[in-house]
């Protein structure tokens, strides 16, 4: 598996969860993390997704796949990618039907000292328009 586009999922938590679980509060780290596994691979991530909770059938999942502009999805870990879909085992099938495989980085979790989680508390305080266009 070599030059694959892939997408790279990272998992919407809320900032409240900042103290219980800061790996997934930090979107920048997962996709880092995305990236990362891509870059050590030879592959090239081409879309970066913000995920919570979401349908298999979502279109924004497979608008890309349908296009031929992705050919893999990227998850940091099992966590992310169970906060990221309503169902794990709905979108692990419909990535097997329409031939997508799901790779995940598993690398290890940055650590998050008081410093830390202070730029992930900045970073992600002020709020965001969520798009769902389809």
């Amino acid at each position: 598996m070599g030059d694959l586009r892939v997408a790279a999922i990272a998992s919407l938590t809320p900032l409240e969860e900042l103290d219980r679980e800061p790996f997934l509060v930090d979107v920048r780290g997962q996709q880092a993390m995305c990236a990362r596994w891509a870059a050590d691979k030879g592959h090239v991530v081409t879309r970066q997704l913000l995920l919570y909770r979401t349908r298999s059938d979502h279109c924004g999942l497979w608008v890309d796949v349908e296009a031929g502009a992705i050919d893999a999805f990227v998850v940091p870990n099992d966590r992310v990618l169970g906060r990221a879909m309503a169902s794990v085992p709905a979108f692990l099938a419909e990535c097997e039907r329409r031939g997508v495989p799901v790779e995940t980085a598993d690398l290890d979790e940055p650590s998050y000292d008081a410093t830390s989680k202070a730029r992930v508390h900045r970073r992600y305080s002020m709020p965001t328009a969520g798009y769902d266009g389809c």
